[in-house]
């Protein structure tokens, strides 16, 4: 029996970033880094990293929804970058840094839009959420250099600085939806 799966496609920041957060979670199946919602076919790394194809770095996830829901991997990526700066994850600046979700059905934009209202009713955030909510766009994979990068360059410094912390944080939050 093949089980189905369930796809999310977010950006919040460098996919460096994103890629070991959802990677350790239990009912992800796979998470591959890439390129969505920009204008250029094809893009890649260097022009992405110029800022002038309109596409996010971002997270392609594939879940089984049986064991994790979309809604519990919103609550993951909201605690796993700053959703309340526009174009910018700490130094790291420019429209492909933004922070988007990319909604593959009406539900998950539902779920999307309802998990934001939420949390900015309760002030979760000292400023408001300013993450896009947009529909689904196509989405190229990064060269395969990007795969897996956390887990292959741990000892690099921007792992180490900036990727390691959001993982653990999200370790130590949510003990019980990590991997065994």
């Amino acid at each position: 029996m093949v089980k189905e799966l369930d796809v999310a496609v977010l950006a919040g920041g460098c996919f460096w970033c994103l890629e070991p957060v959802f990677s350790q979670l239990d009912g992800v199946e796979k998470v591959v880094s890439g390129y969505t919602g920009g204008h250029t076919s094809q893009p890649d790394y260097k022009q992405v990293c110029r800022g002038d194809t309109g596409h996010a770095e971002a997270i392609r996830i594939s879940f089984d929804p049986a064991r994790i829901s979309f809604y519990e991997l919103l609550e993951i990526f909201f605690l796993s970058h700053d959703p309340t700066t526009p174009n910018r994850q700490g130094n790291d600046i420019g429209t492909q840094y933004r922070s988007a979700i990319f909604c593959q059905n009406a539900a998950q934009r539902s779920t999307a839009e309802q998990r934001i209202a939420e949390l900015n009713q309760l002030h979760v955030f000292a400023s408001t959420i300013v993450t896009e909510v947009n529909d689904a766009a196509v989405f190229y994979a990064a060269e395969d250099y990007h795969q897996q990068y956390y887990s292959q360059h741990q000892e690099q410094p921007y792992c180490m600085l900036v990727a390691a912390p959001k993982v653990a944080k999200i370790r130590a939050k949510f003990p019980e939806k990590i991997r065994n």
